[in-house]
């Protein structure tokens, strides 16, 4: 007898997640996605056995080919499925606001669906990123609400974050550490047997609280360690020294780490994640304290598109252009290199910027086919997209960009200038060539006399 499996929410966890239980014996696996404009197109693809990403993921096309192909891996905007499933997982995302609160409403929607349709003794496990204490305050009393079972009793929860990352979908299910909490140690334990069919490293169990905790705590561990190194670069652009050098010295020492300065932070985890660990200390702690240095450090990190737009004005002065009279091309709008990926990305803060000054943006990324910030038309042809511009800004690399033509791109360039972001090009080759160069954390903003 089968294993009936539905996951949630097709995005960048439920596709790989969905695909990799697929493919074990025993397991049918149906993922439930709304059929939406935004993203309905998904059911209609994933069906006829391909992935819905443009963006390098290696492993994923086939393995999702082949568990269509065997008929255990369909998906459906039917929420009727629920009531046959022995295992449910939720993949939704929970974005936060501009008053950075978190915005559950699919959180709380899927919740009711699954009450009103979930069959006593069925385990539903949350993969969604969420505040410490959702799992019960929320998603639990929702479910309890619409179905009249008891969590722990008559059906079981646990929460256990995914690490995915664009590029690295597979492998990072597969092969990173799994941290299981659930409400009781039952559901601990069903979720453990669940994951062990595909994670192939060391399985930490702990209390939901706990495993909520740890998800949130580790995104803003590493936000607060790149606003650092981003901070640290504004002090080398400013005293005139090489960042990438200091970093290298500073990394020497084994037991030191210093992490990568750039023109900001994106993705679904690290902008909004922090704010999910305060929303929950705020909202189910016992007594309030002002988590100041996570709060810090997403403001710096939201400031280095700034920045960057600072970069590009002031090397378009050095060369007599107002940014005003300037076209700029952004190279690379998905937040991560060689994906598709554009939730939170950096660029959209860098061309706001661009346009408030009054410069002309063009865009143009390799993977990304639409992007819903912009009305920009996302070119693919770099040289097209830099022809008659005054400046190239740098935001992801793309490993395209690491093997640019920059002869053939400065002559068709109205004004030969690079703003870098991520540090993609050697500083004497671009300037040999003719190019008035800018790069975080290596030459800042100049005096222009």
């Amino acid at each position: 007898m089968s294993t009936k499996i539905v996951v949630i929410g097709m995005g960048y966890v439920g596709i790989p997640a969905a695909a990799l239980l697929a493919d074990v014996n025993g397991h049918e696996v149906i993922g439930l996605q709304r059929r939406s404009k935004r993203s309905g197109w998904k059911i209609d693809v994933l069906n006829s056995g391909r992935s819905p990403f443009e963006g390098v993921e290696p492993g994923l096309d086939e393995l999702i080919a082949r568990v269509v192909e065997k008929g255990t891996f369909r998906v459906t905007d039917d929420a009727e499925v629920l009531r046959d499933a022995d295992i449910i997982l939720i993949d939704v995302q929970t974005p936060t606001d501009a008053q950075n609160m978190p915005q559950y409403t699919s959180l709380r929607e899927v919740s009711a669906n699954i009450g009103k349709r979930i069959k006593k003794g069925a385990l539903v496990i949350v993969e969604s990123t969420v505040a410490p204490g959702t799992t019960q305050n929320v998603v639990q009393r929702i479910i309890e609400r619409e179905s009249g079972l008891k969590g722990g009793e008559d059906f079981d929860l646990a929460f256990s974050y995914e690490r995915v990352m664009p590029g690295r979908l597979l492998e990072f299910i597969v092969h990173m550490p799994r941290v299981v909490g659930g409400i009781t140690p039952k559901g601990t334990e069903r979720a453990v047997e669940l994951y062990s069919k595909i994670v192939k490293e060391k399985i930490y169990t702990t209390d939901t609280l706990t495993a909520e905790l740890a998800k949130t705590i580790e995104n803003a561990y590493r936000d607060v360690n790149i606003a650092f190194a981003n901070e640290m670069a504004l002090v080398c652009e400013s005293l005139g020294v090489n960042i990438y050098e200091i970093i290298d010295l500073v990394n020497a020492r084994d037991d030191r780490h210093m992490h990568i300065p750039g023109a900001g932070v994106g993705g679904h985890c690290l902008p909004k994640d922090p704010w999910l660990l305060r929303y929950g200390l705020y909202e189910y702690g016992t007594w309030k304290i002002e988590p100041e240095f996570i709060s810090l450090a997403r403001r710096i990190n939201n400031h280095m598109p700034v920045h960057m737009s600072d970069l590009v004005e002031n090397a378009l002065a050095a060369r007599g252009v107002s940014v005003q009279d300037a076209t700029v091309t952004v190279l690379g709008v998905a937040y991560l290199e060689d994906s598709d990926d554009t939730r939170n990305t950096p660029a959209a803060t860098l061309i706001a910027s661009l346009q408030a000054k009054g410069a002309t943006v063009r865009i143009h990324d390799p993977y990304v086919q639409t992007w819903e910030f912009s009305r920009h038309e996302v070119l693919r042809d770099v040289v097209e997209a830099a022809r008659g511009s005054d400046c190239l800004a740098l935001v992801t690399k793309h490993r395209q960009y690491f093997s640019l033509d920059l002869e053939a791109i400065r002559d068709v360039m109205r004004t030969p200038t690079i703003v870098d972001g991520r540090n993609v090009f050697d500083r004497k080759t671009v300037e040999d060539l003719g190019f008035e160069y800018r790069c975080i954390g290596k030459v800042g903003i100049r005096r222009i006399s």
